[in-house]
């Protein structure tokens, strides 16, 4: 075809190499066969892939710029071009012919190590009030003969003959568009673009061992089952002795013989016998801070228990709630306690109890009680938005 090249690409004749490349990279991304399937489109991606090779080649462009035939007397555009497939890629991914973050050239053997995840089991009182753990971690660390190289000492990496120390080689097929070149990664060296011919003994060349070491977790006040508390760069050290990662602990509370958690309220429930329910009382409960008296650490003034009042006449199942006695929440502040009064009632009396009873309940008329029936509580959506609009 005897169409100009420049005109084809969209360019002056003194476009520069960047300017060429913005040409077709715009033309590749609305051509290219996967983007725009039309027989008529598929030609003209043909006609500025080869314009390009021309162009984008200093030779071949100076050949073309003095009207000689770039393409080695064939005529036309298209048919066994030599471009590299790399510069499509460019087209799509930007520089590199990669995705974003896949540059090309070797890849480095000195890497970021991964975060380690351990759980650990904590009272509700340690989660509430906080405290510091010693924990055995089992983690890569750098290894101590090569200093995380990889090499034996002495001995150094050397540069790969195959891929000549660019961690890639190049493979080139035949298809539709021309002769296609990719890049992949070197098999010898495995795209380090270095090789070890003698690796570290202790760590077989990746730079890092196995080893058990003992650190200090602190766990802050208000944490709950599922909370993680980050250490930074205390996870696995990377291959090559790279930068450690982050050890995540993750906190599992156990539960309490006493105290129900539900978010930063405590719930607990006293049982009463019937006339203590009748009659009122007060009761002496313990609080949370109680399981943490005997921690060295824990301060001097907290208060073990403290007195709930069971007024004359609690029905079982009511509840009272104490201010400020649940746990302490990790954005500040405090939740409450809930407490739950059961009224016990007794199964077995013995005769004067029983007479008692039965002279009580002839004294309140209680002799034959018919019971009250009351209408269930639970009501659907529809029975709860009636009972709203007749209120009004």
């Amino acid at each position: 075809m005897s169409q100009d090249l420049y005109d084809l690409l969209g360019v002056a004749r003194d476009a520069d190499a960047d300017t060429l490349k913005k040409a077709y990279r715009k033309l590749a991304r609305q051509l290219h066969p996967d983007v725009n399937p039309d027989p008529a489109a598929q030609d003209r991606f043909k006609e500025v892939t080869s314009a390009y090779e021309v162009l984008s080649d200093p030779q071949k462009r100076a050949a073309y710029d003095r009207g000689g035939d770039p393409f080695g007397g064939r005529g036309d555009f298209g048919q066994g071009a030599g471009f590299s497939f790399t510069d499509i890629m460019d087209a799509f991914f930007g520089a590199g012919g990669q995705a974003a973050g896949q540059g090309r050239g070797p890849r480095p053997r000195v890497r970021r190590g991964q975060d380690a995840l351990i759980r650990l089991e904590v009272s509700l009182a340690e989660a509430a009030f906080g405290v510091a753990r010693e924990l055995t971690v089992d983690t890569a660390v750098t290894c101590g003969t090569c200093d995380g190289a990889g090499a034996a000492p002495g001995s150094r990496p050397v540069t790969c003959e195959t891929c000549r120390g660019q961690g890639e080689v190049a493979h080139v097929q035949r298809s539709f568009l021309g002769e296609i070149r990719t890049l992949r990664p070197c098999a010898a060296c495995r795209g380090f673009g270095t090789l070890i011919p003698d690796p570290c003994r202790e760590c077989g060349g990746d730079g890092r061992v196995r080893s058990r070491r003992a650190l200090t977790v602190k766990i802050p006040a208000g944490v709950d089952t599922g909370t993680r508390v980050q250490l930074s760069e205390q996870g696995e050290v990377g291959p090559g002795g790279g930068p450690a990662g982050d050890l995540y602990v993750e906190v599992h509370v156990a539960d309490h013989d006493v105290f129900t958690r539900h978010g930063d309220d405590l719930h607990c429930t006293v049982t009463v016998p019937m006339t203590a329910a009748a009659l009122g009382t007060v009761l002496t409960l313990p609080t949370l801070e109680a399981d943490v008296v005997e921690d060295p650490e824990a301060p001097t003034e907290l208060e073990t228990s403290f007195e709930v009042e069971i007024r004359p006449g609690t029905q079982s199942g009511h509840q009272q709630t104490m201010r400020g006695r649940g746990v302490p929440s990790l954005r500040g502040g405090r939740g409450d306690l809930i407490v739950t009064t059961t009224v016990e009632t007794p199964t077995r009396l013995d005769p004067r109890q029983e007479e008692l009873l039965r002279e009580l309940a002839a004294i309140r008329g209680e002799e034959a009680p018919s019971g009250n029936v009351r209408p269930s509580s639970h009501k659907g959506v529809f029975g709860r938005l009636r009972d709203a609009f007749n209120q009004h």
